[in-house]
């Protein structure tokens, strides 16, 4: 048994050590932050589940025996309590389903969090999380839009559900894939550009422009790590789940959630094309860039 007990935390502490086998670990919320928060996230991870689950992972860190994996598990029961309310269908029991579905959405980016923080992600993990995901919106959908048609024999509850099914998943293949294609785009030209010495930055101006609205905007929602396309699946998910319910508008808060996310899916496949059609002459330019490159003598290439 590993005896390295912090001092002064406790019987708590030293409670966890003893059961887990494991030294207990006091964390404090900046290091949550420091070490599991994303550079840039959808606004409503930023705002609405990340001060939450900080906390929470705050709690569960010390239980090493608490893994990402059973966390995932944790959200898909959630999930599936959320979709037991859902098909109830009733006013109140919308609204237990939506709170429901929020609690969920808050363990499942625990496990992320968790894994970064006690550094026991996996390959597998990243697998069993995106799985589970999917088959927890699909069960409330089927749950929230099958169990409204039973209710109402309305027709439009079917379509809805097999919208939301399946812009769940084109947007996580979109994604995916278009992925892909920027790592291959800057893969080819890393393997081209010559290795280059790091430069130091200029000072910057003391007299700058007056940034445009757009950068203020842009600047604003880097500085809270808010990503500035303000309508990705995960605000899409949220708005058809915890929204639709809530307001009790399920047709019209869920098509006009499907209709942002496509013109937002839209945007990007159309900037995609554009960096897919520049990127022959920037290849190119890269080539000329580097074969210049080796005909300069050691001096040229790294002056002193």
């Amino acid at each position: 048994m590993n005896g390295n007990y912090p001092i002064g935390n406790g019987y708590h502490s030293v409670f966890i050590a003893i059961f887990t086998n494991l030294p207990a670990v006091n964390v404090t919320l900046e290091e949550i932050r420091e070490r599991t928060y994303k550079p840039r996230d959808a606004w409503w991870t930023v705002l609405l589940v990340d001060p939450i689950a900080a906390r929470l992972v705050r709690l569960v860190a010390p239980h090493r025996r608490i893994t990402p994996n059973m966390l995932t598990l944790f959200a898909t029961v959630i999930g599936l309590a959320a979709a037991g309310c859902f098909a109830m269908q009733s006013r109140w029991w919308l609204v237990a389903g939506a709170l429901l579905f929020h609690l969920s959405f808050v363990v499942d980016c625990m496990d992320g969090k968790i894994a970064r923080l006690n550094g026991t992600g996996s390959i597998f993990g990243a697998w069993f999380d995106f799985v589970f995901d999917r088959i927890r919106v699909f069960i409330c959908a089927l749950a929230l839009f099958g169990g409204q048609y039973l209710h109402t024999d309305n027709i439009a509850y079917l379509w809805l559900l097999a919208v939301v099914v399946f812009l769940d998943l084109f947007r996580y293949l979109n994604g995916s894939q278009m992925a892909k294609v920027r790592l291959e785009m800057r893969t080819k030209l890393a393997e081209v550009l010559p290795a280059r010495e790091p430069i130091e930055a200029a000072e910057p101006d003391e007299v700058k422009e007056k940034a445009s609205t757009k950068r203020q905007v842009g600047s604003f929602l880097r500085r809270h790590r808010i990503r500035t396309h303000l309508f990705s699946g995960i605000e899409y998910e949220m708005t058809v789940f915890i929204i639709a319910p809530l307001t009790g508008w399920l047709i019209p808060v869920t098509v006009a959630a499907g209709i942002l996310l496509l013109i937002f899916e839209s945007w990007l496949v159309s900037k995609l094309w554009r960096q897919t059609q520049a990127f022959p002459a920037k290849l190119r330019a890269a080539e000329a860039e580097a074969a210049a490159f080796t005909d300069f003598t050691p001096y040229e290439k790294h002056p002193i």
